[in-house]
C-alpha cells in the first residue's frame, strides 16, 4: 500500500479541518505523482526515437534505396519520411509541454483535464504508427506486385497479398502489444491518479 493510500483512509472520518489538510496532502501527492508519469512518457518517447534511429545505422541503406529506386519508390519514401519525423517531433513536443504544464498546475479541475489530454496525445501517438506501419507495408507491396505482376501471375498474387495481410496484422499486433508494455503501464497509473482526484472534486 503506498503513501497515497493511507492518506485516503486517513482522510475518513476526521474532523473538517483535518479533512481539508488531508485533501490538499492527497492532492500535492496525486500532482506529483502525475507529473512523474507524464515525465517519463516524455523520456521514454525521446528514448524510442533515439534507439530506433540509431538501429537504421547498422541497416544496409544502400541497399534498401537501390531496392526503393527500383520500385520508383526512393522519392515517395523521402519526402514520407519528412512528413514521418515532423508528425514524430510534434508528439514529442506535445509530451514535453504536458509534462511543463502539468508539473505548475494547482487546480484539481485542470490537473484532471490535463491528465486526459496526455492519455488522448499517448493514444494518438500509438495510433499514428500503427497507421504509418501499415501504409508503407501496404505501398511497397502493392508497387512490388505491380511491378512483378507478369512474373508472379494473378493467382500467385492473391496468395502473396493473403500472406502479406496476415504478417502485417501480426506485426501490427506485436506493436500494439509493445506499446501497452511501454505506455499502457504509465496510463493506468495516470488514470488512477485521475479518478482520486475526481473524487477530491466531488467531495471539495
Amino acid at each position: 500500500m503506498d503513501l497515497l493510500d493511507n492518506y485516503k483512509k486517513a482522510w475518513k472520518n476526521q474532523p473538517e479541518e483535518a479533512s481539508k489538510r488531508s485533501t490538499i496532502e492527497i492532492y500535492k501527492l496525486a500532482h506529483s505523482r502525475s507529473a512523474s508519469i507524464v515525465k517519463w512518457i516524455f523520456i521514454i518517447g525521446i528514448l524510442e526515437f533515439l534507439i530506433l534511429n540509431t538501429l537504421s545505422f547498422f541497416m544496409d541503406n544502400d541497399k534498401t534505396n537501390e531496392e526503393l529506386n527500383t520500385l520508383g519508390l526512393e522519392s515517395f519514401i523521402f519526402y514520407f519520411s519528412f512528413v514521418y519525423y515532423g508528425v514524430l517531433a510534434y508528439f514529442l513536443i506535445l509530451f514535453y509541454l504536458n509534462y511543463k504544464r502539468i508539473s505548475v498546475i494547482d487546480n484539481t479541475r485542470v490537473l484532471m483535464k490535463k491528465i486526459l489530454v496526455t492519455r488522448k496525445t499517448v493514444k494518438q501517438y500509438v495510433i499514428f504508427n500503427l497507421v504509418i506501419t501499415a501504409l508503407i507495408v501496404l505501398i511497397v507491396t502493392i508497387t512490388t506486385l505491380q511491378n512483378e505482376f507478369d512474373i508472379v501471375g494473378g493467382t500467385n498474387i492473391i496468395l502473396i497479398i493473403l500472406i502479406i495481410l496476415v504478417l502485417l496484422v501480426l506485426t501490427l499486433g506485436i506493436m500494439w502489444l509493445f506499446y501497452q508494455l511501454l505506455y499502457g503501464f504509465l496510463l493506468k497509473k495516470l488514470n488512477i491518479n485521475y479518478k482520486e482526484l475526481a473524487k477530491l472534486d466531488t467531495n471539495s
